[in-house]
C-alpha cells in the first residue's frame, strides 16, 4: 500500500517513515525543507535500505498540491505532519503559524475531497487541552481556549477534519501526542532543528556539546513539586509505532467512528529539572543552566492517560526517560562529528 507522509523529513515524520517502511509500506514524502534537511533521506535509507520517494512541495501552494495528487491517484492513506510546531515561536510569530498550518491543512483536505481519497492520520497535540483540569488527561477532557497560536492551529485543524467528515466519508484518526523526544537507536536520524531550537531536548544536548552557552529554564514558580513545568515525554520511536498502528486500524476498517481520537504519551509527568538530572546521569556531563522568566503560552503540567491507545490500538510505550535522553545524546554526538 502507498502512504503519503507530509513533513516526512521532519523529526517525527522521518521516524514514522522508517516505521512504515519496516512494515512494508511504500512511502511518498512531501516536505518543503523549511525546518528539515534533504540529508534526512540518507538517514532513512541507511536504516531501512529503502530510499522513499520525495517531492519538494510547499503545501501552501494549492496548485502544486493538486498537481501532486493528480499525478498520484493511488494513495491508500495520508499522515499529515507538515506544520510549524513550537509553542514559543508561535507566540512570537503567530501569523507564520496561522498561514503555514491552516493553508497546508486546507489544501490537503481539499485535495482529499477532490481526488476522492480517504484514511487520514492527523498529527495533533495535547496543547488542544490547554491547562488540563484533571491529571492524567483523557480524551474526554474538554477543549479549552488555546494558550498559544500553535495550540489554536491544532484545535482548528481537528475541527476542519470533523467538519469535512460531515459531508464527505473521510476516515480519520487524530493523534494527540504529548512531548516527543529521543532519536532512532541507529543515530542515523533524530531531532535537528534549523537555527536556535525552541524545543527543550535539542537545547539540552546543544548546551552539553558547547553550541549553546547555557540552558534557559523558563520559570521556577509553577504549581508543580519543584516549580518547573511538568510534561509527559514520549520516545519518538514509540510515537512512530502509534502512527503505524493507527494507520492499520483505518486500512483494515476497524475504526468504529469516522473520526477517532487517541492520546499518545508515556503516561507519566516529569519536570524540566528531572529531565536535566536524567540527562546528566546518562551523559556524565553537568549542565550549565539558568532559571529565567516564564515563557508565554506554557501550561503548568500535562501528562496523558493512554488507556484508550493501549486497549484499542494495542500500543504501549517501551522506553524509559533515561532511554530517551541517552538516544538524544547519541544523536547529538553524531551530529557533532558530522559537522566538524
Amino acid at each position: 500500500m502507498k502512504i503519503l507522509v507530509t513533513g516526512g523529513l521532519g523529526y517525527i515524520g522521518s521516524h514514522t517513515v522508517v516505521a512504515l517502511q519496516e512494515e512494508g509500506y511504500e512511502v511518498m514524502i512531501i516536505d518543503d525543507l523549511s525546518n528539515s534537511s534533504i540529508t534526512v533521506l540518507e538517514g532513512i535509507e541507511q536504516i531501512t535500505n529503502i530510499r522513499p520517494n520525495f517531492e519538494l512541495i510547499d503545501l501552501k501552494d494549492k496548485d502544486a498540491v493538486y498537481a501532486f495528487f493528480e499525478a498520484h491517484k493511488n494513495i491508500d492513506g495520508i499522515i499529515h505532519f507538515a506544520a510549524s510546531k513550537a509553542v514559543g515561536e508561535s507566540m512570537q510569530n503567530p501569523m507564520k503559524y496561522y498561514e503555514n498550518n491552516f493553508f497546508s491543512m486546507i489544501n490537503i483536505l481539499s485535495a482529499i475531497q477532490k481526488f476522492e481519497l480517504n484514511n487520514l492520520i492527523f498529527s495533533s497535540s495535547c496543547t488542544v487541552y490547554g491547562q488540563g483540569e484533571v491529571m492524567p488527561i483523557t480524551e474526554e477532557e474538554s477543549i479549552k481556549h488555546a494558550l498559544s497560536p500553535y495550540g489554536n492551529t491544532k484545535q482548528v485543524g481537528e475541527e476542519m477534519i470533523v467538519d469535512l467528515s460531515k459531508v464527505y466519508p473521510l476516515q480519520s484518526i487524530l493523534l494527540r501526542y504529548f512531548n516527543p523526544i529521543g532519536a532512532h537507536e541507529s543515530a542515523c536520524i533524530g531531532e535537528s532543528p534549523l537555527g536556535v531550537p525552541y524545543n527543550l531536548i535539542p537545547y539540552i544536548t546543544q548546551t552539553a556539546v558547547g553550541t549553546r552557552k547555557f540552558l534557559s529554564i523558563y520559570g521556577s514558580d509553577y504549581n508543580t513539586p519543584d516549580g518547573t513545568c511538568v510534561r509527559d515525554y514520549i520516545h519518538v520511536v514509540d510515537l512512530a509505532d502509534a502512527h503505524v498502528r493507527a494507520l492499520k486500524r483505518l486500512l483494515e476498517k476497524k475504526n468504529t467512528e469516522q473520526t477517532e481520537v487517541f492520546n499518545v504519551g508515556n503516561g507519566q509527568g516529569y519536570s524540566v529539572l528531572e529531565l536535566v538530572r536524567s540527562f546528566e546521569r546518562v551523559s556524565g556531563i553537568k549542565l550549565n543552566y539558568k532559571i529565567v522568566d516564564r515563557r508565554p503560552g506554557d501550561v503548568d503540567k500535562a501528562w496523558a492517560d493512554t488507556t484508550k491507545a493501549r486497549e484499542v490500538l494495542g500500543w504501549k510505550p517501551t522506553k524509559t526517560l533515561d532511554d530517551m535522553l541517552e538516544s538524544a545524546w547519541q544523536w547529538e554526538q553524531k551530529v557533532r562529528q558530522l559537522t566538524k
